[in-house]
């Protein structure tokens, strides 16, 4: 909404005009560098991403599987910092003013920050929101108001034994859309199946009218075609980020190619699965 717009309600609806679900890509800012990350953002776009979730890097990325948490020590090790994040995205939208990108990452940064002036910076930016996962409802009410104010969306999570008595709670508030962690623990750790994936998508658009993204466990074209079938979007980040730091090892100076390679078959695979809902 930033921008006198609402970037990812507008991306949703192109999505939706083409049958098709959108392909989010995660990866973490500053991996394994600011300047690296920056040319990786560009790739993500240039390949098929239809929104960006960009990881604030944190020292104890809690919810996140292996790999993650190495492109969190990555980009620390870079000396990344929130504001340093929040200048990569307003860089980036000197020429790209379209494409949604949504902050993914845990509170405690963002409270250091302070909330109030997170949401500021974050839609001078040109954000268009944040996803806090170790915030629960109960508990958001020093960020809420922030976002709101600054017109900036709140996705909120749900997961498999999110019951039909605490929806209603994790819908309040929530904005853009709506991430369901088909997998129970930390990214990257096994998969679901589509039947309980497809399930599970039925449950929550019985409940609401936000799109619903499904993640945590999607790592090949083809497990991203079989979920962009029921879902409206569909999320991969550990895959990607595996092969940054597969790269980063090696001392690879391709790192956006590689990255750009791995997400153009995800998005052919992701466009040409006809989606049930649109």
């Amino acid at each position: 909404m930033s921008g006198g717009h609402d970037r990812l309600s507008a991306r949703f609806a192109a999505c939706r005009a083409q049958s098709r679900a959108a392909l989010v890509t995660f990866v973490t800012a500053g991996d394994p560098d600011l300047s690296v990350s920056a040319q990786v953002l560009r790739a993500l776009v240039a390949n098929g991403a239809d929104i960006v979730e960009l990881g604030m890097p944190f020292t104890d990325p809690m919810a996140d599987g292996p790999a993650i948490q190495r492109g969190n020590i990555r980009s620390l090790g870079s000396g990344t910092r929130l504001r340093d994040v929040l200048a990569m995205v307003a860089d980036f939208r000197r020429e790209d003013d379209v494409t949604p990108i949504i902050l993914m990452g845990y509170f405690n940064p963002i409270l250091a920050y302070g909330p109030a002036r997170f949401a500021a910076d974050a839609r001078a930016a040109g954000l268009d929101g944040a996803i806090v996962v170790d915030l629960p409802p109960e508990e958001a009410d020093e960020l809420v108001p922030a976002l709101t104010e600054q017109g900036l969306h709140l996705v909120r999570l749900a997961t498999p034994t999110t019951d039909g008595a605490r929806l209603p709670t994790v819908l309040s508030g929530a904005s853009g859309f709506l991430y369901y962690v088909a997998v129970a623990g930390i990214t990257g750790a096994g998969s679901a199946s589509v039947a309980d994936i497809a399930a599970a998508v039925a449950r929550l658009k019985a409940a609401t009218d936000l799109p619903i993204a499904v993640g945590f466990g999607v790592r090949t074209p083809q497990q991203a075609a079989a979920i962009a079938v029921h879902a409206d979007a569909v999320v991969v980040g550990s895959a990607i980020v595996d092969a940054i730091g597969d790269a980063a090892e090696a001392r690879a100076n391709d790192i956006p190619a590689r990255v750009g390679t791995i997400v153009a078959g995800l998005a052919a695979a992701v466009r040409a699965a006809r989606h049930q809902g649109a």
